[in-house]
């Protein structure tokens, strides 16, 4: 039902030559929506915003993650992240399950086809960018703030 326990969050990142540069956001089951992004490049700091979303909103974001399948998959053949490359991680907290995959960046699809799982990471993939479009989006109709390309 929709009054489910209901949590997301996802961050990407890396430790380079800026420094630790991320984005990060987390949507707890009140619709609370937390947002972080911190880029070193140009001397920018850190960003972070939290806005509470409605609850039409919050069951859109779980129905988009169920129609997705991604608790159907295993990350167990997805390239672990190393200390030089990225890192992705994707939490989901969906009534009594609860799944977490950890993932090295995915720069394109490119990856994603050249992968062990290809159909697994696709799923991922296109999942990640929905969430990361709506949570940006929603973020932004509150705060006016440019993504950093």
């Amino acid at each position: 039902s929709s009054h489910d326990e209901f949590y997301v969050r996802y961050y990407v990142g890396h430790r380079g030559e800026f420094g630790h540069e991320f984005m990060e956001f987390e949507l707890s089951p009140s619709g609370k929506l937390r947002y972080a992004n911190n880029s070193n490049y140009r001397s920018s700091t850190m960003i972070r915003k939290e806005v509470y979303i409605s609850p039409a909103v919050v069951e859109e974001t779980r129905r988009i993650i169920q129609n997705s399948n991604i608790a159907n998959l295993d990350d167990s053949t997805w390239t672990e992240p190393t200390k030089d490359a990225g890192r992705q991680e994707l939490e989901i907290k969906m009534g009594n399950e609860h799944i977490a995959f950890t993932v090295a960046e995915i720069g394109s699809l490119v990856d994603v086809a050249k992968s062990v799982d290809p159909e697994g990471l696709r799923v991922f993939y296109y999942l990640t960018q929905d969430l990361r479009c709506l949570m940006f989006s929603l973020i932004s109709l509150h705060f006016k703030i440019k993504p950093i390309p």
